[in-house]
């Protein structure tokens, strides 16, 4: 057999070697280029994530690939992760947006998951921080009268407490919570702080990187134009913003975190009380079961007293939960009695419920299907 073929191939293979090599001194070059993009946003205050930017940006990108015959969606991808690493190197480089940065801020709750998270972003950006946490003493009216910004970020079932034991702050301190209930801190706020209150919920976790595209929500409470510097902040770390009502906020963490959180947290008590092979099911299972598999184990790999905090929390929740309860076990029954057609009634009227949502999450989910088939293979 001749050896001219294994000689090409192994020619092939070193000029793609050397292609990649380049691609990755582009891609260095292009760090370069976006760290200094960094420093100059950094001296004019401009936020870290701008949406227009990165659309345009990747628009033209695709222009470029479609007339380079390449597939518009691979270069959108790649375009994509390149830009969210610079986001992530840029993060350091954010400007602070207080004119006060003499004055502390103060973080209860600063040595906790997200606490501790926010804490360093607050550091990173210019501020002086001072935590106050479990083990420490309370602090006085004194310690709390330079205070600029008084932040809890302390377990849901014990804010509304912690708030009333502050002591009064300064008239323009900003005092603010993040946890994920929002109508009974803010009530408490007000009552406790005649100064500028406002609510937020960081719609992330403590393990994220940076804080491009992550949803912050705020719930507005009083004197938004002395406060609107920490909203700045958030928008100037690359966050997006989103502003509701508190009541309509904790009617939707209803659903979000209570029946979504106990839901996954029976379906993995169910699986460890079967003693079920874990391994076994990700051998065999599709990427959309990979997926739900991970968010299993992931809520496992967090915080257990969080998370029951926060299913607690949502009590008003409680009655559909258990109305889902009852519709599960009925549907269980048709199955089980063989009411085919009343399975598929039921699913068309629910698919019509969802309408136009039923393709676009259908479309949307196919790049995380793609991610997890690429996981599989990447621990293997």
């Amino acid at each position: 057999m001749s050896q001219e073929p294994d000689k090409r191939l192994s020619e092939l293979r070193n000029a793609i070697d050397a292609a990649d090599n380049e691609l990755i001194e582009i891609i260095a070059r292009r760090a370069k280029l976006t760290a200094e993009v960094g420093e100059v946003k950094r001296s004019l205050k401009q936020p870290l994530y701008v949406p227009e930017r990165e659309r345009s940006l990747v628009k033209a990108r695709r222009v470029k690939a479609k007339q380079a015959g390449l597939s518009e969606d691979l270069i959108e991808d790649v375009v994509r992760r390149i830009i969210r690493e610079s986001y992530r190197t840029q993060t350091s480089q954010a400007a602070a947006t207080s004119s006060h940065l003499e004055r502390p801020v103060f973080v209860f709750g600063g040595e906790g998951a997200l606490g501790a998270r926010l804490v360093a972003q607050l550091r990173q950006t210019g501020y002086r921080v001072i935590t106050i946490d479990k083990n420490n003493e309370w602090p006085t009216e004194d310690e709390l009268s330079q205070a600029q910004l008084v932040l809890m970020s302390v377990p849901v079932n014990k804010t509304a407490e912690l708030i009333r034991r502050l002591p009064p702050l300064p008239d323009d301190c900003v005092l603010a919570d993040v946890t994920s209930i929002k109508a009974a801190p803010l009530n408490a706020m007000l009552e406790q702080h005649d100064g500028p209150v406002v609510g937020l919920h960081p719609m992330f976790g403590p393990s994220v990187q940076n804080l491009a595209k992550q949803l912050v929500v705020v719930t507005h409470g009083r004197q938004r134009q002395h406060y609107q510097w920490l909203l700045d902040q958030f928008i100037n770390w690359g966050a997006h913003l989103h502003e509701v009502d508190a009541n309509k906020h904790d009617d939707a963490m209803g659903w979000i975190q209570a029946m979504r959180h106990l839901s996954t947290f029976a379906y993995g008590v169910h699986l460890a009380s079967e003693q079920v092979d874990i391994k076994e099911l990700l051998e065999l299972s599709s990427p959309i079961y990979r997926m739900e598999l991970m968010m299993i184990g992931r809520l496992f790999a967090q915080n257990a007293e969080l998370y029951a905090d926060i299913i607690a929390a949502n009590k008003s929740q409680f009655s559909s939960i258990r109305r889902y309860l009852r519709r599960f076990s009925e549907i269980l029954d048709d199955i089980e009695s063989g009411k085919k057609k009343d399975f598929v009634l039921l699913f068309e009227e629910v698919s019509q419920y969802f309408g136009e949502f039923s393709n676009q999450f259908l479309q949307e989910s196919e790049s995380l299907v793609q991610l997890a088939d690429d996981q599989r293979f990447k621990h293997e």
